[in-house]
């Protein structure tokens, strides 16, 4: 497996690398077979999509995450079926998330979508303006930060993606260190089918694979 071979020769363990399939146009029928062959992470990036998939695949032992841009409007969607959040990137979102969490009495985890490249056409918070998003998400009682997700500029060539990735983990760092009350770095999102295994040489726990698993899309 690609994501094994990559964490062993960067000299990391390959359970710390989750595979995030990211489900994004697959219907239920094809989800259910890779359920079969061991994928238990789905990543789905729409709300009504990924509704009506969880209304098919609710009885399956599955961790949901949103991998998607999330309006504000569609949290309270969000915060009852996902797990996991990846792309929180404005106070007001997360304000949003804890107002909605704190209806069904539920922490919700997320994770802080970072604009690295300050690609005018991306989703997510500067990075230098990501300390100051963190520290007012921690005074949220309803919302856990448990890490950062980036999306590098697209390259054919995945070494070119490095120093994005790099950057984000220089970043986790840095977050780390200020030991804000209630934050976690743990995760790191980063690293799709194109680039994934540079991203695990930089630190990704979480890679969002969906081409090298159910083909390119139709």
């Amino acid at each position: 497996m690609r994501i094994e071979a990559a964490a062993l020769e960067a000299g990391r363990r390959p359970q710390d690398v989750q595979l995030v399939a990211v489900t994004k146009t697959v219907p239920a029928k094809r989800i259910q077979e890779a359920i079969t062959l061991g994928v238990d992470v789905i990543g789905e990036s729409y709300i009504q999509e990924a509704r009506d998939k969880f209304n098919t695949l609710y009885t399956e032992a599955l961790t949901w995450h949103f991998i998607g841009h999330l309006q504000s409007n569609k949290a309270k969607y969000a915060v009852k079926m996902f797990d996991l959040i990846h792309s929180v990137d404005s106070l007001k979102l997360s304000q949003e998330i804890d107002k909605q969490a704190r209806k069904i009495n539920k922490v919700q985890k997320v994770l802080v979508q970072v604009n690295i490249a300050e690609e005018a056409t991306k989703s997510g918070i500067l990075k230098d303006e990501t300390v100051q998003l963190i520290t007012q998400i921690s005074q949220l009682d309803h919302v856990a930060v448990k890490g950062l997700m980036t999306l590098p500029p697209y390259f054919n060539a995945p070494e070119k993606a490095r120093k994005y990735f790099r950057a984000l983990r220089e970043l986790q760092h840095q977050i780390e260190s200020l030991n804000i009350r209630g934050v976690s770095m743990a995760a790191l999102s980063m690293g799709m089918t194109g680039d994934f295994e540079v991203a695990i040489q930089e630190g990704a726990t979480m890679v969002r694979i969906g081409t090298a698993i159910f083909g390119e899309r139709r």
